[in-house]
C-alpha cells in the first residue's frame, strides 16, 4: 500500500499538477492539505475521474483538508479536533480505509510569534496531542500525516539559526512534537532516512528550490502496528520543479501486506 501527503497549495488552482501527479505515481491513499476552497468547489468528478473516492472538509479562501482513496472506500470518522467548540477552521479529517485509521492534519503556522495566532497554534498542538494519545492507546493500525508546519530538528532546515523565533521552529513547537513522539508514533522518514538532508517545503522565493534551501514540514507518522510494514519512503521532490506547482513536495512511503 502507498500512502502520501501533499500540500497542494489551493487544489482547484494546482488541479493539473495534482492529476498529473496522480497518474504518474498512483497512490492508494492520499491526505491533501490547504484546498483553499469552499465544501461545494471541490473539484470531486476530476478527482473521481481520476479513479479515486474522495472525503473532503473544504473552507473559503483558506485551509480545508481531503482524504483520497483509489481502492478502498472511505469510512468518516471525524472531521473536528476536539476540546474547542469554537474552532471553525478546517484542518482536520479522519476517516478509516481498509481498516486503517488515517488523519490527515494542516496543522496552524502560527507566524507572527510572539501572538494569537501562535497562541492557537499551541492550542491546537495540545488539543492534537490529546488526540494522538487516545488514537495510540487503541491500538488498532494508525496513521497521522499531512503539514505539520513543524520543523522538528536542525537537520530539517536550510540555514536553521535563521528560524529560531519562527512559529515553525519555536522551542515550544519543537517539545511539542516530541511529546507526541513519545507517545511511541514513528516518523517514517526519518526512520528510513536517519543521516541524510530531507526537505518537503521551499519557498517560492529567492530561488530557495533552485538552492535547496528547504524545509520538512510534512510528516508521516506510524502506529507500531504500521511501523513494523515500514518498507519504502521518500520525498517526490521533482513535483516541486513542475511549472504552477505547490511550494511542497508529496512525501510517501509504502506499506508491506499485513
Amino acid at each position: 500500500m502507498k500512502i502520501a501527503t501533499y500540500n497542494v497549495n489551493g487544489v482547484n488552482g494546482r488541479l493539473p499538477v495534482l492529476l498529473r501527479w496522480l497518474k504518474e505515481e498512483q497512490p492508494d491513499v492520499v491526505c491533501l492539505q490547504e484546498l483553499k476552497a469552499p465544501q461545494e468547489k471541490f473539484p470531486e468528478e476530476a478527482i473521481r475521474d481520476a479513479g479515486y473516492y474522495a472525503l473532503w472538509h473544504g473552507q473559503k479562501s483558506w485551509n480545508g483538508v481531503a482524504i483520497l482513496s483509489r481502492k478502498q472506500e472511505i469510512t468518516e470518522v471525524s472531521r473536528i479536533l476536539a476540546g474547542d467548540q469554537g474552532d471553525v477552521q478546517s484542518r482536520y479529517l479522519e476517516a478509516i480505509i481498509d481498516g486503517i485509521s488515517v488523519c490527515c492534519i494542516y496543522l496552524p503556522n502560527g507566524n507572527p510569534y510572539p501572538g494569537p495566532k501562535f497562541d492557537y497554534k499551541m492550542g491546537w498542538i495540545e488539543r492534537f496531542k490529546k488526540h494522538t494519545a487516545q488514537l495510540f492507546k487503541q491500538g488498532t493500525p494508525a496513521i497521522v500525516l499531512g503539514d505539520f508546519n513543524i520543523i522538528p530538528t536542525e537537520r530539517d532546515a536550510y540555514k536553521p539559526e535563521k528560524w529560531v523565533n519562527d512559529a515553525l521552529f519555536r522551542v515550544e513547537v519543537r517539545a511539542a512534537f516530541e511529546e507526541i513522539m513519545a507517545q511511541g508514533w514513528t516518523d517514517a522518514l526519518r526512520t528510513l532516512y536517519p543521516d541524510e538532508t530531507i526537505y518537503t517545503f521551499w519557498d517560492y522565493f529567492r530561488n530557495a528550490y533552485g538552492r535547496d534551501a528547504g524545509l520538512r514540514i510534512d510528516h508521516i507518522l506510524l502506529s507500531p502496528e504500521l511501523a513494523a510494514r515500514l518498507a519504502d519512503g521518500g520525498v517526490h521532490r521533482h513535483v516541486r520543479g513542475w511549472e504552477k506547482t505547490s511550494d511542497h513536495a508529496p512525501v510517501w512511503i509504502t506499506l508491506k501486506d499485513a
